[in-house]
């Protein structure tokens, strides 16, 4: 399970089954784009919404593009999924990576899914 390696080419996602903890982290440990997917899979299956949040925020400067993209992803799955984050550590992070172009998009429907599902305004968080 890998991204495509075009930064333009559009994410076409594998099954994203569920991983326990052991194999999430040593993902984590071993580097590279496969810490997305692990993030993406923790958010949809994981039942403790702060730590899967935790690591998404470990990941949101994540020098991979892809990584970060997956991260932004993953909380708005949180939001979505468990309708709860630590909104005052996740706003300025979707923040930043709604201000990184190549994440933007990414960003942007992470924070609609906020707006949404906790009620939380992006305006107040600008910049």
């Amino acid at each position: 399970m890998t991204e495509p390696d075009d930064d333009d080419a559009p994410g076409i996602y594998p099954e994203l089954d569920p991983i326990d903890r052991t194999s999430a982290e040593a993902v984590f440990h071993a580097g590279g784009r496969e810490i997305g997917f692990v993030l993406l899979r923790l958010a949809l299956y994981d039942d403790d919404w702060a730590y899967v949040e935790r690591r998404c925020l470990d990941f949101a400067r994540h020098p991979d593009t892809w990584v970060r993209r997956n991260a932004a992803t993953a909380l708005g799955q949180l939001a979505r999924i468990h309708g709860r984050l630590h909104v005052e550590r996740v706003m300025p992070a979707l923040m930043t990576l709604w201000a990184d172009p190549e994440v933007s998009g990414w960003a942007d429907d992470a924070l609609d899914d906020v707006e949404r599902f906790l009620n939380v305004k992006r305006g107040s968080w600008a910049h």
